[in-house]
């Protein structure tokens, strides 16, 4: 049986907690900040939990499952 591959695109951009949850970042946090609000900016700065349906796809992309 060969090795499964992770798929190293969805390793950079995703992070697996220990209960199996999946994080990620988001967008927009990269230029144009000052055109931005203060809300907006702090939103986007902090990880957020990805939905149930697309965890189980990224896991197997992760080679978690």
């Amino acid at each position: 049986m060969p090795k499964v591959k992770t798929n190293k695109s969805a390793s950079k951009r995703f992070k697996v907690t220990t209960k199996g949850k999946v994080l990620y970042t988001h967008a927009g946090k990269r230029h144009n900040l000052e055109n931005m609000s203060p809300k907006r900016k702090r939103n986007a700065s902090s990880p957020d939990e990805l939905s149930e349906r697309d965890t189980k796809h990224i896991l197997r992309l992760l080679g978690k499952r």
